[in-house]
């Protein structure tokens, strides 16, 4: 059987880490509209995006196994609003032994996973499907050390 184990960071040095991750969410144009004017039934996505971001990035390593707990020391969350989707980056710092990639990812798919789950309803076709409804293009922008 294969070896399955977390990789050893006890020799490496204490740097400040940075990484940027980055990812949208496709919706209807009316979507985009009600969360703008505040209409969504469960309440503000936006806000709610960016604390489920946030509590994600924090907990990477209750999700991911193999991951290191790690020192969160900043998080920054934004989103991009456009006629079709929704952009957003998570910048993720740290001062540790390992970089901060993961959790930046981890933070931009569960805020996108939370967008999704508060306007499904609206979202949702006559058949309650979700063909306009897609994640796409969730990526690392950047990661630094000794920053």
């Amino acid at each position: 059987m294969d070896k399955i184990r977390m990789i050893d960071i006890g020799k490496k040095k204490e740097v400040k880490r940075r990484a940027m991750a980055s990812g949208k969410i496709c919706l209807k144009k009316s979507t985009i509209e009600a969360i703008k004017e505040g209409n969504i039934t469960k309440g503000n996505v936006l806000a709610t995006a960016k604390v489920s971001g946030i509590m994600a990035v924090k907990r990477t390593s209750d999700a991911i196994p193999l991951c290191h707990p790690i020192p969160i020391t900043n998080v920054e969350i934004n989103f991009q609003l456009d006629k079709r989707f929704i952009g957003i980056k998570v910048l993720v710092e740290s001062i540790g032994k390992t970089g901060v990639e993961m959790e930046a990812l981890h933070g931009v798919n569960i805020s996108l996973l939370t967008i999704w789950d508060m306007v499904k309803s609206v979202e949702k076709d006559e058949n309650g499907q979700y063909p306009e409804t897609e994640i796409s293009d969730i990526k690392v922008v950047y990661k630094e050390k000794g920053v």
